[in-house]
């Protein structure tokens, strides 16, 4: 297809002498270019990361410092004065003498762009060192300055690396030879002077280094892409007489492309790969790459000849395999900064253009049969879309795009092309429509060996983005081809490494456990445990224990089939364990809801039995924490004064409630999400109500858990001497409770400690009491039963019971 873009030039056809102009839009003198900002983000990350790793590792920096100081200290005399002047001269006489040699070549932007980054980074260097010496982390300033008198950022140092980066001396080897000469002369005339330390060096190239790339991205650098002269130069060398040519629009990895004339009214499109488009959009490849198994992932990196060589090497592939791609005629390098694809012209325009009733059944079929030809020789295509897609005048399917292909791909390729094309086939014609033209040409046994991959995370960005508008989508294909094949057996096939809530559990547990460690370094565990009153921490054992079996009484109570108690017990043990890599709220609800599956109860029933559950336990939950701090605040004991904090806390929950109630985005999304969570848990609590020994067991489980759980801490409290009446622990159990629930750490760790602890000492428990009472608390109840968990976790499992 050819879609113009906007011209200010005219064609100056002249065929006799093979000379006309271009036409295309004037390429900018500068651009940003892609490669510098990733180069500015890794090089702060590495002043970050060596920042953290000197904090963290103090004592071994000092040592090193100490032996570079010594070995420099033992330099004869001489030798430090000569590299001290050189080193000091050179620094200085180095960017001016490339300044002056590329002013001779009139580049002197370049020559400004890099007083601008050294001015930049004498700026930086400057206040850094100020601030830290001022006011920094005394840790910080230690390690920088070994406690004399030096700037902790070298002010000449720094300038002279940003100014050596943001005019790009490292690609003039020469130059590059001389300026690292004499920085490493400088460095080694500053340590034998005491006037820097080793991380001081570090820091002051990574500052230099990040400003350099920083201004580099921020001005640009000159545009070094080949204009479309060179392009038309490159194809006389391939042999083609061009008498015409016209940019046309970019495709969709941003190539640029052009439309050439040739004698006889023949054409030819032409893709142009610049080399520095080849780190575009490199931060969504590397999510994907870190995000996604092996088999599925691709080269975040190429250089421009893989590139060049992979869509070739497709191409012919894809042609020879009988495929209707646009057969390529050439490829050539244009010069070191960009290659070429020559193709013949077909006039084309993309499916994705096409109204929904141009979808008949004749033009899925021929799609079909596209991929079936290139699957057949093992080729996958791997980015079906509307806009790879095209159909000719005459109504014929046209494959574009082959650089994203892959040949001899594997089984796991060539079934994530069927799922995507039939997802994106589902959102313009529907699910019964897209399964069954596909089941017509690969057969419904292809259909089905597909139904792993219908995953969202498996598609092209451009199909997942449809299918947010239709969520039901994916379950219809899957249903459509479960009717075709109703006995197929589906294996699980994992695409993600890990999911982004996954991410967040891992950095918020890291978070926790920081904060968590903390504290645990203002007391002594073994005093805790050897000054506590066993009598006390007796019956909090006790009553921990005591909590597992009335959380069975909940299952038990909810689930209108019989559920032997001790197993049930041992499930509930099991989630324990579970919680050491799971959030609180989320470890439970999966290991019961297995468990009732292996008992027999339908997956529907059974995960609306235990969103009953939960749903009494948060209506429990809510009512009891009213009745506790309404009972606390008309009590007149002094052991929780703020009762008014309780109620400030309750009326900021109403006001948060109203937000959500009032923004019609945030309504919308809590109410689908408690809809998928509690859809189906009326049915089975009216179940459950025709049995009043299930409600009693089930209501009476629940209060009796939460009973168990205050007696518990309670009893910690007094294990340590402390004094708390019995509503005052409720209210901060149910509170701390809650936000342990809602934290996305494995059992709420860190968030449950930090709600407690604050809790108990607004109830006028002593700091050291109620850091030792929580911690005990969180032995009892979340520790100590890993391993008996653990043990019923591996019995259940053998058992088949989970």
């Amino acid at each position: 297809m050819v879609r113009g873009i906007k011209e200010q030039d005219t064609a100056l056809d002249t065929p006799g002498r093979g000379v006309f102009l271009v036409v295309e839009p004037l390429l900018p003198q500068r651009i940003r270019r892609p490669s510098d900002a990733l180069r500015f983000m890794l090089t702060l990350a590495a002043l970050g990361a060596v920042v953290l790793l000197a904090l963290a590792l103090q004592r071994t920096l000092n040592g090193l410092e100490t032996d570079v100081q010594a070995g420099t200290g033992r330099a004869p005399q001489v030798l430090s004065a000569i590299s001290g002047l050189l080193g000091g001269v050179a620094v200085l006489v180095v960017p001016v003498a490339f300044a002056v040699e590329r002013v001779f070549h009139r580049d002197g932007m370049r020559v400004t762009q890099g007083l601008i980054a050294a001015i930049f980074a004498l700026v930086i260097s400057y206040t850094l060192g100020e601030w830290l010496v001022l006011a920094g982390p005394a840790e910080l300033k230690q390690l920088l300055t070994g406690g004399r008198d030096v700037e902790p950022l070298n002010s000449v140092l720094t300038p002279a690396i940003a100014y050596a980066t943001a005019v790009r001396m490292s690609r003039r080897p020469q130059w590059r030879a001389f300026m690292w000469l004499a920085i490493a002369l400088d460095v080694l005339a500053l340590f034998a002077a005491t006037k820097v330390t080793a991380l001081g060096v570090i820091l002051t190239y990574l500052v230099g280094l990040a400003v350099g790339f920083g201004t580099l991205y921020g001005i640009g650098s000159a545009n070094t892409r080949p204009p479309g002269s060179a392009v038309l130069a490159a194809l006389r060398r391939l042999g083609f007489v061009p008498t015409s040519a016209r940019r046309i629009e970019d495709d969709s990895s941003g190539s640029r492309r052009y439309l050439v004339g040739l004698d006889g009214d023949r054409f030819l499109d032409v893709t142009v790969l610049d080399r520095d488009r080849q780190v575009a959009g490199l931060a969504y490849r590397l999510w994907r790459r870190i995000r996604l198994n092996s088999e599925t992932r691709r080269r975040a990196i190429r250089s421009l000849r893989a590139e060049l060589e992979r869509e070739a090497l497709m191409a012919y592939a894809a042609h020879a395999a009988g495929a209707r791609l646009p057969r390529l005629l050439g490829t050539s390098e244009i010069g070191t900064e960009a290659a070429l694809l020559a193709y013949e012209h077909i006039d084309t325009r993309p499916v994705a253009e096409l109204p929904d009733e141009a979808f008949d059944d004749d033009l899925l079929a021929q799609i079909w049969e596209q991929v079936r030809l290139l699957h057949d020789h093992r080729l996958a295509h791997r980015h079906l879309t509307g806009e790879s897609i095209h159909v000719d005048e005459a109504g014929q399917v046209i494959m574009l795009d082959a650089r994203s292909g892959e040949i001899a791909a594997g089984d796991l390729l060539l079934r994530l092309d069927i799922a995507q094309l039939l997802a994106y086939l589902g959102t313009r014609v529907g699910a019964e429509r897209a399964v069954r033209s596909g089941a017509t040409v690969l057969g419904a046994d292809t259909l089905a060996g597909a139904l792993p991959m219908l995953q969202r995370i498996a598609l092209a960005r451009e199909t997942r983005t449809a299918l947010r508008r239709d969520k039901e989508l994916l379950p219809a294909i899957r249903e459509q081809i479960l009717a075709l094949k109703p006995r197929v057996e589906v294996r699980e096939v994992r695409l993600e490494r890990f999911r982004p809530s996954t991410l967040v559990t891992i950095i918020a547990g890291a978070v926790a456990a920081y904060l968590l460690f903390s504290q645990l370094s203002q007391v002594n565990l073994l005093s805790v445990v050897t000054t506590a009153d066993w009598v006390w921490g007796g019956m909090a054992l006790l009553a921990s224990a005591v909590s597992f079996v009335a959380a069975a009484f909940i299952v038990r109570g909810f689930v209108p089939e019989p559920l032997p108690l001790g197993r049930t017990v041992l499930v509930q043990l099991s989630a324990s364990f579970v919680k050491l890599v799971a959030p609180a709220a989320v470890g439970g609800v999966a290991i019961n809801t297995r468990y009732l599956q292996k008992r027999g109860v339908p997956p529907g029933p059974a995960v609306a039995s235990i969103g009953a559950s939960q749903l009494v336990g948060l209506a429990s939950h809510i009512a009891l924490l009213l009745l506790f701090g309404y009972l606390t605040g008309t009590q007149a004991a002094q052991s929780l004064t703020p009762s008014r904090g309780l109620l400030v806390v309750l009326l900021g929950i109403a006001v948060l409630f109203l937000i959500v109630l009032a923004v019609r985005p945030l309504r919308r999304l809590v109410t689908t999400r408690v809809r998928a969570m509690f859809s189906g848990v009326i049915p089975r609590l009216l179940d459950v109500v025709q049995s009043p020994r299930k409600v009693l067991e089930g209501v009476g489980g629940t209060v009796l858990l939460t009973i168990a759980n205050v007696v518990c801490l309670g009893v910690c409290v007094r294990a340590f001497g402390g004094e708390v009446n019995f509503t005052a622990v409720a209210v901060v159990f149910l509170a701390g409770n809650a936000i342990g629930s809602a934290a996305p750490t494995p059992g709420g760790l860190g968030a449950v400690e930090g709600a407690l602890i604050v809790g108990l000492r607004l109830a006028g428990v002593y700091d050291t009491v109620a850091l030792s009472a929580v911690l005990l608390f969180r032995l009892m109840t979340f520790w100590l039963p890993v391993l008996p968990g653990w043990a019923s976790f591996t019995y259940l499992q053998r058992q088949n019971a989970i």
